[in-house]
């Protein structure tokens, strides 16, 4: 008997409407558990290079991890990917809430789904049997419309609904997923791609139980994490104030990006803060599938029509729509989230191609001729919504920044490609590499593009003091870094911390929950996972899963033709900050290089930064070498 998964992958040709069942057995699952292991197992093996992100050829894969659906915190996640439309590389994104879960209850550990359906359609599984319903009458709705007709077709408002909105629809290239209306598969533009196969939605109901192999195990742990998750400084600034906690933090430290990552530092920072976002909008503190920590915000405005339905901002939204471009007005933030969420927009890349389009109108690049009238200016709230909704629709102006800041700035020209801050063509997040190194070698280190949840930051494991440097010590990392510094330690610290995170990837683990706590040590992850499956593995088995996605997200790339050139930051980050606690600090740029040829040679990689033969016979990853 299977334990923790169920065995069975379902695969969907939308061209012909067919679909079959792939039996998987117990060793895939160790070798690859899900997520982005899994991912990159059906890219590389289904997927032709050099294909157009946007063609019927593209592979669209839904997949939750082997520990998703376990009845314990933060046992929530899934990822989805395909060719990335924004990158051309490899393209992978997860999400919380509750319908990674769903699938599982549902029967099924993965979708593959390739094909183009001649008209709209959604995927519509429930308890294992699976149907194309007509999407017709849906297409062109936001989501909020589209989850409650959906779930009124089919008489159960439990159903779960992964979507996209007109953004999608429009094949806007940072377009998203989104799961509950507030829980996003954000990055890399997946939604896109499930535009381009007229695929509106995948609706899930599943009543079965996940089969575990110790029941009483998990069930002790479980209570033993419930207990005690608050005893953490992070899982309780989590409850308290979400995400949204690093504003003021970020701002004082002077690494929160303002301007376009001209400043460090936020003069009104307060106004976009956690304690603004408590006193004037918040109404309630939700959370993921069994998960006690509670840290996604739901808010309300009347003066914006914000509806609490749609959740509440992040740290990542009130930095790209307030500090980025000098916005202040909490309100204003919570509705540009909103219509994100309803169009389906990820707002990293929304805000930073505003940000740039700002910058390139302060420049003169741009008139108001070129931006249908808008005066694009930094602080310009109304023009930030306005702008919102327009590349949404693909409207006027909005269509050329629907394209992303790169593409943009090759339609624009004139000059405003220095203006764009990007890696492999993926807007950079809200963490300003000139503050914290490791941030930068995670950016240029990203096969999916610049991604802040590569390895954990500098920050967190700063002094030995701290409750997440300690749970990592297990690793071998037994000495802490400054974050301003590059050294053999630092490269060795985020080369294995970028194995462990990818393991939580592959295995549907968050990474806010288990870590950074005392009570829930390396230890005892491994003890639920094997709690979960009935397996006897070690740090040393899952270290070798989350080296080995990263190892197929490589190949991936080096079949696209990525390679150690395109392991690059944007040159403003070799430049100094203009204002805060790191004013004039950079990002050496000579000692960056050297870091990144240091982390090739740890990771059995050639000096152009591709998995050598060697280190695939090692992973296990025979069937990728030739010969």
């Amino acid at each position: 008997m299977l334990f923790g998964y169920n065995g069975k992958v379902l695969h969907v040709d939308l061209s012909s409407g067919d679909f079959d069942v792939e039996d998987i057995y117990e060793e895939f699952y160790r070798t690859y558990m899900g997520g982005s292991g899994l991912i990159g197992y059906y890219l590389v093996k289904m997927l032709k290079p050099g294909i157009d992100p946007f063609s019927p050829d593209n592979v669209l894969v839904f997949a939750p991890g082997v520990m998703t659906g376990a009845p314990l915190g933060g046992m929530c996640r899934f990822a989805v990917g395909a060719k990335s439309p924004l990158t051309c590389a490899f393209g992978q994104s997860e999400a919380g809430g509750f319908w990674g879960p769903e699938l599982k209850r549902a029967g099924f550990d993965a979708i593959v789904i390739k094909g183009k359906a001649s008209k709209p359609v959604y995927i519509y599984i429930n308890d294992g049997d699976v149907k194309i319903c007509d999407a017709d009458h849906l297409w062109g709705k936001k989501t909020g419309e589209v989850q409650d007709i959906i779930r009124a077709e089919h008489n159960d408002p439990a159903i779960r609904v992964a979507q996209i909105g007109p953004g999608g629809e429009n094949m806007v290239r940072f377009a998203c997923i989104t799961n509950e209306l507030k829980h996003f598969n954000g990055r890399n533009g997946l939604g896109a791609v499930m535009g381009s196969k007229n695929l509106k939605a995948i609706a899930v109901r599943g009543k079965r139980q996940i089969p575990v192999a110790d029941r009483q195990l998990m069930s002790e742990i479980s209570k033993e994490f419930g207990a005690t998750v608050m005893e953490s400084p992070l899982t309780r600034g989590l409850y308290e104030n979400g995400t949204a906690a690093a504003v003021l933090g970020n701002s004082a430290a002077g690494i929160l990006p303002t301007k376009n990552f001209h400043y460090g530092e936020f003069d009104r920072a307060e106004s976009i803060s956690a304690e603004a976002m408590n006193e004037k909008i918040l109404v309630a503190r939700e959370g993921c599938y069994a998960c006690p920590v509670r840290c996604k915000r739901a808010v309300k405005s009347e003066r914006y029509s914000v509806e609490p339905r749609f959740g509440g901002p992040e740290y990542e939204t009130l930095a790209s729509f307030g500090s980025l471009c000098l916005i202040d007005d909490i309100e204003a933030i919570a509705k540009a989230n909103q219509m994100c969420n309803e169009y389906t927009l990820d707002t990293i890349s929304t805000g930073m191609t505003i940000a740039f389009a700002m910058e390139c109108f302060e420049a003169n690049i741009l008139t108001k001729e070129d931006t249908d009238g808008i005066e694009l200016v930094f602080g310009n709230k109304e023009a930030l919504l306005t702008t919102i909704e327009k590349i949404a629709k693909r409207e006027g102006f909005g269509n050329v920044l629907a394209e992303g800041s790169k593409r943009a700035s090759e339609i624009i020209g004139r000059g405003s490609e220095r203006f764009v801050l990007t890696v492999k063509g993926q807007e950079l997040p809200m963490h300003d590499p000139r503050g914290k190194y490791s941030v930068g070698l995670a950016y240029a280190l990203s096969e999916k593009g610049a991604d802040h949840m590569v390895a954990a930051h500098d920050t967190m494991i700063a002094s030995k003091d701290q409750f997440s440097f300690k749970e990592i010590m297990p690793l071998g990392i037994l000495e802490p870094e400054k974050p301003t510094k590059f050294s053999p330690l630092k490269v060795r610290t985020f080369a294995y911390l970028s194995m462990w995170w990818s393991f939580f990837n592959a295995a549907g683990i968050c990474d806010f929950v288990p870590v950074p706590r005392s009570s829930m040590s390396i230890d005892d992850v491994i003890n639920a996972l094997n709690a979960f499956t009935g397996w006897k593995t070690s740090v040393f088995e899952v270290m070798k899963v989350g080296e080995r996605a990263l190892a197929l997200a490589r190949i991936f790339n080096a079949r696209e033709g990525f390679d150690a050139k395109d392991d690059i930051v944007p040159e403003r980050l070799h430049g100094p900050l203009k204002n805060g606690a790191l004013k004039g600090s950079f990002l050496p740029k000579e000692d960056f290089m050297q870091a990144l040829q240091l982390y090739y040679g740890m990771m059995g990689w050639t000096e152009n930064g591709i998995p050598t033969k060697e280190k695939l016979l090692e992973l296990g990853l025979e069937w990728l070498v030739e010969g």
